[in-house]
């Protein structure tokens, strides 16, 4: 068998090689090879976890028994891994939730080359323009503050599903691509500005100012880089709905999600992306599920009445990324779309971020239902570490990712 990732490097170049039809393709049939599968990384972020007593399955491997939390999927467990004792070293309750996907905190992002960029959008820039949208992200109300450019600055989630829908299918008309091209030219003509000064000054700066405008630069070249993206795309026809249109309607909050996954679903299937993230805020509507607050709940101080809630929305909460799953399935995508979910938050009782509840799931991955990593502190691995293994699946010839001292060995990641 032909590995089809492997590469010819020259002196500052690097080439695919071309896809062969003779070449055979794990798990495809001769009649499918000519077209193999994009990969494609899908995140879910819960700001307030799950918790822990319910979450983490007890025993190793394939043997061990689900936690009642995970009873909404336990049909499907031969198609995810759940970890534990994985986190990124933080504190800071609700404020370090925001570092589930970097490993950093915001406050720290300066210390670091590329900020606190979140995984999503590290395989966004790999994508580049293969798609319409880099990534899309996703969620309820204002999410989480769940995904980063590497400039630093956090991206919110589209949190309507009729505009999502509309963003998809739904072509513009004349008039809005006029303002929309000639939007995109201004900003080009700005750019082609701010790039000729810098160009004019940079020879004249120490050493320190230098490094300073080259990181200003590199964001600046982040932006041409959605620039053009948006050029080559404007003319180009959006796939057929292959659903009823989404319409405007009252919020309905934790009963969008189903919709919401549906959605990410068509943007996965029809190629219009292959990254996307969902968010799902501390504060959302629960009176449909006949419950209490969310957040209140999550702050039950062990007492049984209000666990007995709280269970009741996580059930919710897994029972639809269990559809998600049974949807990617469905649509034949599933063992080529990794799926991450989890939270920045470990236990929203006592405000830890230690020890994260982390799902990983489809892929084509040989699961292993429950991985139980180290949990002393000296030999602690890095959630960094899963991290990067998972972008290397995706693609990306990189061997490091923020905070990862190496990638994860404890699971086959097949390429």
């Amino acid at each position: 068998m032909i590995n089809r990732r492997h590469f010819l490097r020259g002196t500052g170049v690097t080439l695919a090689l071309p896809f062969l039809a003779s070449q055979k393709l794990p798990g495809v049939s001769s009649s499918r090879s000519a077209k193999p599968q994009p990969r494609r990384i899908v995140c879910i972020g819960n700001h307030l976890g799950f918790w822990p007593g319910g979450f983490f399955p007890e025993g190793e491997g394939g043997n061990s028994q689900l936690g009642a939390t995970l009873n909404p999927i336990k049909n499907q467990r031969n198609d995810f891994t759940v970890f534990s004792n994985l986190d990124h070293g933080t504190s800071g309750g609700h404020k370090a939730v925001h570092t589930f996907l970097s490993g950093i905190r915001k406050e720290e992002a300066a210390g670091f080359p590329e900020k606190n960029r979140t995984l999503d959008q590290a395989a966004a820039e790999h994508c580049g323009s293969a798609t319409r949208f880099s990534s899309i992200n996703a969620g309820l109300g204002e999410g989480t503050s769940m995904c980063w450019t590497r400039t630093g600055i956090c991206i919110p989630p589209v949190n309507n599903p009729a505009k999502m829908f509309d963003a998809l299918f739904v072509e513009s008309d004349a008039a809005s691509q006029k303002i929309q091209r000639s939007r995109l030219q201004h900003q080009k003509s700005v750019l082609d500005a701010v790039n000729d000064s810098a160009r004019r000054i940079g020879s004249r700066l120490n050493a320190t100012d230098r490094n300073k405008l080259d990181q200003y630069l590199t964001s600046v070249r982040d932006v041409e880089r959605r620039v053009q993206m948006s050029n080559l795309w404007l003319d180009r026809p959006k796939p057929k709905p292959p659903i009823e249109p989404v319409l405007e309607k009252e919020r309905m909050h934790i009963e969008e999600i189903p919709l919401f996954y549906d959605l990410l679903t068509l943007a996965l299937q029809t190629d219009s992306t292959r990254v996307a993230t969902f968010e799902i805020p501390m504060a959302f509507k629960t009176s449909e599920l006949n419950v209490g607050s969310y957040h209140g709940l999550s702050h039950h101080g062990k007492e049984a009445g209000r666990l007995e809630q709280l269970a009741v929305v996580e059930a919710y909460l897994m029972k639809q990324f269990g559809y998600f799953l049974n949807k990617l399935r469905e649509s034949e995508i599933l063992d080529q779309t990794l799926v991450i979910h989890g939270s920045g938050m470990g236990n929203a009782s006592s405000h830890s971020n230690k020890n994260l509840p982390v799902i990983l799931a489809g892929g084509g991955l040989k699961h292993k239902q429950h991985i139980a990593c180290p949990a002393e502190d000296h030999k602690r691995v890095p959630l960094c570490n899963l991290w990067l293994s998972a972008l290397q699946w995706f693609g990306l010839e990189t061997e490091r990712f923020n905070r990862s001292s190496g990638t994860f060995s404890d699971l086959e990641f097949r390429t």
